[in-house]
């Protein structure tokens, strides 16, 4: 006997919306299955991670008794992975850092094994990783945009903007607002030169509106670039313009290719004073404005925001990522490379 499709009928009322209904419900079943394993896992690492810890201290076991319980469990177990020598020292790696079994099971637990290997390779301590541990978890990083956050720098960055928050916002608010800033931001993955002008940044951003986000942060949301605005019988356009999710307000970005100078703050004012009264609306809390410059001095953008009512902060932008200056100088230019490929084109 042969399984045949079954011949359809017009589905009855109600059975499209019930159908998305149950398929949502077997999703989240498999989701909470994996994190369930997940956990599990994590959990059993730790605790095999922990029992070699105490055996090597209390009854003076080698380092070789690591190559024998990996070859013993490979043994037992042939259809399982994760019973390596190397995983095995990095299970005694995650206790030793970790001693804590309750914040283990609590916290660490909802994080992925790979993430935990991320984050012991690429962190010195545990204060580094339980904050970059906390960011994965609240924003469900992958390990691969974990890892490209700690190489960017994101906690030595998060925060650092010059800011007048305190001034103008609600302490709430305001610390939230400081911590949705970064100093520098970092627009390496856009390939443009050290000269490039605002337009060209601006265009540029668009075209990788992904990673613009993700180095923005969470929270962000597109709305336009260069959004007009009508402010008597005059058109003037905003650079880029967001949505702060959190924040429940507008964010005006606006570029600009030099250093920082006092006067770009009063286009800045203007772009959000023509938002808080055209675009928002009662709801939204009052318009915050972002100046990214190619540099700043951090005194004089501290005295520039001193007399400033509107919320704003001035962080600078890099193009390049910074190279150590021996590797920088020794490294071609884009036209030393162009003369010596011409050189060759005949041969």
């Amino acid at each position: 006997m042969t399984d045949k499709p079954t011949s359809l009928s017009t589905a009855p009322q109600g059975y499209a919306d019930w159908l998305v209904d149950v398929k949502s419900r077997i999703h989240a079943a498999q989701q909470r299955a994996t994190l369930a394993v997940n956990r599990e896992l994590v959990q059993l690492y730790w605790q095999i991670g922990r029992d070699i810890l105490q055996r090597q201290a209390k009854q003076g076991w080698g380092a070789k008794v690591i190559d024998r319980l990996a070859q013993d469990l490979r043994s037992a177990f042939p259809d399982m992975k994760g019973f390596s020598l190397r995983n095995l020292k990095y299970m005694r790696a995650f206790a030793e850092a970790w001693p804590d079994e309750s914040f283990v099971q609590e916290v660490l637990a909802q994080l992925p094994w790979y993430h935990h290997l991320a984050l012991m390779d690429k962190l010195p301590g545990p204060e580094t990783r339980k904050w970059y541990a906390a960011k994965a978890i609240e924003h469900n990083w992958s390990r691969n945009v974990l890892v490209m956050q700690i190489e960017a720098g994101l906690l030595e960055r998060t925060g650092k903007a010059v800011t007048n928050f305190g001034a103008h916002l609600p302490k709430a608010q305001s610390d939230l607002a400081t911590e949705s800033l970064k100093d520098p931001y970092r627009f390496d993955f856009l390939g443009l030169g050290e000269q490039a002008q605002e337009r060209e940044i601006e265009q540029a951003l668009v075209r990788h509106v992904t990673n613009f986000l993700l180095e923005l942060g969470a929270g962000f949301a597109f709305v336009g670039r260069q959004v007009p605005l009508e402010v008597g019988g005059e058109e003037f356009f905003i650079d880029l313009l967001f949505y702060h999710l959190k924040l429940r307000c507008y964010v005006v970005i606006e570029l600009k290719a030099g250093k920082f100078k006092p006067d770009h703050l009063g286009q800045l004012s203007f772009y959000l004073t023509a938002v808080d009264r055209q675009v928002k609306n009662e709801h939204d809390s009052p318009t915050i404005g972002l100046l990214l410059c190619k540099s700043h001095n951090k005194v004089v953008a501290e005295y520039a925001l001193g007399d400033k009512s509107q919320p704003m902060g001035i962080a600078e932008y890099k193009l390049l990522q910074s190279l150590p200056e021996a590797l920088r100088t020794s490294l071609p230019t884009i036209e030393q490379i162009e003369r010596e490929l011409g050189g060759h084109s005949g041969e």
